[in-house]
């Protein structure tokens, strides 16, 4: 089965405390499609972004309840994975 990563992998997550663990331990942070595991999530910014991937940790964010005005909702959940690449290599979406 051929998975098409670029349509699994969603977009940076750029804030100060990722931005923050990108300087100090090589780690980048992105949001993910909630069907993929950790291993696919490796082979996925391995082949996109060609960087040798050391470790990945992923968490489920909940969506969060928000109101503008009087209507009401929540936010769309999504997971987050925070992936630690090699020494030497960066990944050049998170560059401005």
């Amino acid at each position: 089965m051929i998975i098409k990563y670029y349509d699994k992998v969603f977009a940076p997550v750029i804030t100060e405390k990722s931005t923050k663990l990108i300087q100090s331990s090589n780690t980048y942070t992105f949001k993910v499609d909630k069907g993929l595991n950790k291993i696919e999530i490796k082979k996925a910014i391995e082949e996109i972004f060609d960087v040798n991937v050391l470790r990945v940790n992923t968490m489920n964010v909940k969506p969060t309840f928000k109101r503008v005005g009087q209507h009401e909702g929540f936010t769309k959940g999504y997971k987050k994975a925070m992936v630690t690449i090699a020494e030497g290599q960066s990944i050049d979406a998170f560059t401005v």
